[in-house]
């Protein structure tokens, strides 16, 4: 019988700060909930230990400025590696599938990495999808965010890519930091409906939650067919989450778990140190061995019954039809979405809440009938107490053609031949998935 691995690394000697939400004790409860109930004893449940990633693992999703040390503590190399660790198990069928119990978070570090936003330098998920696909050739997978946040980098990075399905369930962004994940964010035009973003309002229970899942994320799923699901789970959607205003329980989670069945779960936010996080984690790990989860209930809610009002079940019943009436139809083609131009334009103002650095980006991404096409993104970034950064990047898809793979390094060869010509970016950047090949160049 295969088993359900943990992964626990609590990262106990790394936080934002000493008062920050993200700071070390954060799993303090949920490690004395483990040794108390005798998790590490069931015969169901295995322990791995964990391991750095490496630094191209990190090159391979994400330019960071300057460079990966510049953006990574040896924390967030051993969070991010972990959950490959879990990955290497799963896919060589040592196990049935795996909680990476990690921090730091990772899901809104975007593609371009200037500094720590929401918590996050890393995406550990995303640095997961990646790694899996080039390792094990992997094409179609579907991660499925059930932190309270909008998983704004996973959607950032793999906007794109019409091979990974990108689903985030969280609070309304009206209501809450990172003030997006509406449901107009679908996917770039080659990649159009891979991103499902389901803006619930606060005060979403149990009920809702799993309305959601049922109506929308599980439908979802079915048309789309993953090789393999990611829950990148983050856990303040708990109706005792500080940061946060939902009202869903350990037994909620649980059950969406038991259902959803994902294949590799990794920890993402969840700041009720002591009320929430050890009761969540241990209703998803048991939900993932296939144990009975029923018992695991928080001191806060016995004798309670969490109810939504029917306002609140009007807004789901809303934002769930409008899901079911978008993916029950078929969708525009690629050529039609891209409007009969080669390039896709976008410029957006991304601020990184943490560092309070405000980023101004353009990016493309070419037109192209075989692949998704080159994607580039010229990025200027200020810190409010600092420098200014700009740096020019593009990445060349894992699943690119041969011929805009020839031609990104024409590109390249052209760039680097201009670099010194002044008044450029102080940075350039070559992403070649395909090759597993990564330059950086100083301007």
């Amino acid at each position: 019988m295969r088993k359900t691995a943990l992964i626990f690394f609590p990262a106990f000697d790394w936080a934002i700060s000493p008062s920050h939400p993200e700071r070390e004790e954060r799993l303090l409860y949920t490690r004395d909930q483990i040794f108390e109930e005798g998790i590490l004893d069931n015969p169901r449940i295995v322990e791995y230990k964990p391991r750095l990633a490496e630094i191209e693992d990190v090159e391979r999703v994400h330019f960071c400025v300057p460079d990966v040390a510049s953006q990574t503590t040896n924390a967030h190399l051993i969070s991010a590696g972990s959950a490959l660790k879990l990955g290497d198990a799963l896919l060589n069928r040592e196990i049935r599938n795996g909680f990476a119990l990690v921090r730091p978070p990772g899901h809104h570090a975007m593609r371009v990495v200037h500094g720590n936003r929401g918590f996050c330098n890393i995406n550990n998920e995303a640095i997961l999808v990646e790694y899996l696909r080039f390792k094990y050739g992997i094409r179609r997978i579907a991660v499925v965010d059930t932190d309270v946040h909008h998983g704004d980098g996973t959607q950032d990075i793999f906007y794109h890519d019409p091979d990974v399905l990108v689903v985030s369930l969280h609070q309304d962004g009206r209501t809450l930091y990172p003030g997006s994940g509406f449901v107009d964010e679908a996917g770039g035009p080659g990649a159009y409906l891979k991103t499902i973003n389901i803006p619930l309002p606060p005060g979403t229970t149990d009920e809702g939650f799993l309305k959601a899942w049922r109506r929308v994320i599980k439908p979802a799923l079915e048309a789309f067919k993953p090789e393999l699901v990611i829950n990148s789970a983050g856990q303040d959607n708990h109706f005792t989450d500080p940061l946060a205003n939902m009202r869903v329980s350990a037994a909620g989670y649980g059950k969406l778990t038991e259902e959803l069945k994902p294949d590799l779960a990794v920890l993402e936010g969840g700041y009720a140190v002591e009320t929430a996080l050890p009761y969540v984690n241990l209703a998803i790990l048991l939900a993932l061995a296939g144990e009975d989860y029923s018992n695991v209930i928080e001191p806060q809610k016995r004798g309670t019954v969490l109810r939504q009002s029917e306002e609140i079940e009007q807004a789901i019943d809303r934002i769930t039809g409008y899901w079911q009436e978008k993916l029950g139809r078929e969708p525009p083609g690629k050529d039609e979405l891209f409007g009969g131009k080669g390039l896709y334009l976008r410029s957006r103002s991304i601020y990184y809440d943490t560092d309070q650095i405000y980023e101004q980006q353009r990016e493309s991404v070419e037109y192209c009938p075989d692949c998704p096409g080159l994607y580039q993104v010229e990025s200027r970034a200020k810190k409010t107490w600092g420098d200014s950064r700009w740096i020019w990047g593009m990445s060349i898809p894992l699943y690119a053609c041969p011929a805009c793979q020839a031609r990104a390094y024409e590109y390249w060869e052209k760039i680097i031949g201009k670099k010194n010509s002044g008044n450029g970016p102080d940075c350039f950047y070559l992403q070649d998935k395909k090759g597993n090949r990564y330059l950086r160049e100083k301007g």
